[in-house]
């Protein structure tokens, strides 16, 4: 029964993290998968999500802290919010002087403020209190959820040791159900804009942005606006991570983490398809997880062993993009829809032999 209940507690917590990273394959499709933005600063947009909600919803600094500033102990709702909005307008002033050139200039200046995000995080101790990172982030309704259920369970001790540790773990099943309503949310949010007549120019500019242009569409504004809105996107994946971990420091945002493997789950899942950036976040981080447990049984060092897992989430890249370059789930063009759509009304006015 140990055994079970160690599974399902790993389960949610592969959930909350799942789910977070899903957030940041929602951001990067909108901006990739519909726009064309070549954007590899993914966790820059991440960081500073991540700290603006640990500043202004954590605890002021104590003794111990090397940072001056921060800790406004703010509601969760303002964090997020806050998160969303630093991350969107630093990818407003990144944008701002590159999206007129072409896509490769991009590339090379979203990579390059994420590094120098990642560096700030690191040096500036009197903002962010350094390599030691900033603690004790608050986790919204923490203390009604725990203490309830440990006098809840204090006052049924006849209930089976099993389910009372279920019962002591209820705020991860509250977090986790408040990451799939914000992940919903943003499904909906999203799968509702890009159908929309801005949502078919974003696909229009992608697909050739000069042809956009002589149709009278200002290319560079409807650019910024998706770069800005899938920036903002991932600022709030950055506060869902932070107000759950509760402890945040510049190594949760190497390359590697925050940017590399979201690109990964979004080419994996499909590219243009918001179910598709879903579903390769759930993928390659059960992936991930996967390979954690089968390289325990192996007879390597740490970093060896860090190194074999590279290696696989890159071999399950190049599978995909070989054998299904379009991904798990394609993008649904709107041709594809119509005749999906013709073919159940055939269906469904056919009569019955």
């Amino acid at each position: 029964m140990e055994l079970f209940i160690g599974i399902i507690n790993y389960l949610v917590f592969f959930g909350i993290t799942a789910g977070t990273y899903a957030v940041l394959s929602l951001g990067l499709n909108l901006q990739w998968g519909y726009t064309g933005l070549f954007n590899i600063g993914v966790a820059g947009f991440y960081a500073i999500g991540a700290y603006t909600a640990a500043l202004i919803s954590g605890p002021p600094p104590d003794v111990w802290d090397g940072r001056l500033v921060g800790g406004f102990e703010l509601p969760f709702l303002i964090g997020v919010l806050a998160a969303a909005a630093a991350a969107g307008i630093a990818a407003f002033l990144v944008g701002l002087p590159t999206l007129r050139l072409r896509a490769d200039y991009l590339a090379i200046a979203t990579i390059g403020i994420a590094e120098t995000i990642r560096l700030i995080l690191k040096n500036e101790s009197w903002l962010t209190n350094g390599v030691w990172g900033l603690q004790q982030i608050p986790s919204p309704l923490y203390e009604p959820i725990y203490h309830g259920a440990k006098a809840f369970v204090d006052g049924h001790p006849e209930l089976y040791p099993w389910l009372q540790q279920l019962i002591l773990k209820a705020y991860n099943w509250f977090y986790l159900l408040l990451v799939v309503v914000v992940l919903v949310a943003l499904y909906y949010f999203l799968k509702r804009l890009t159908r929309s007549p801005w949502g078919r120019v974003l696909k229009a500019i992608r697909e050739d942005e000069d042809v956009a242009a002589m149709s009278g569409k200002n290319v560079f504004a409807y650019k910024l606006q998706a770069l800005v809105l899938g920036a903002m996107i991932m600022g709030i994946g950055g506060a869902l991570y932070a107000h759950y971990a509760r402890f945040i420091s510049p190594n949760t945002f190497k390359p590697l983490y925050g940017t590399f493997i979201v690109w990964v789950m979004l080419i994996l899942g499909g590219t243009g398809n918001h179910k598709g950036a879903i579903l390769g976040a759930f993928v390659i981080w059960g992936t991930w997880a996967g390979t954690d447990f089968l390289t325990n049984y192996l007879p390597f060092t740490a970093s060896q062993v860090a190194a074999l897992r590279i290696i696989v989430i890159g071999i399950v890249l190049e599978a995909i993009i070989l054998l299904r370059p379009q991904g798990l789930l394609p993008e649904i063009t709107r041709s594809r829809r119509l005749s999906r759509e013709e073919k159940k009304t055939g269906e469904a006015e056919s009569p019955p032999p």
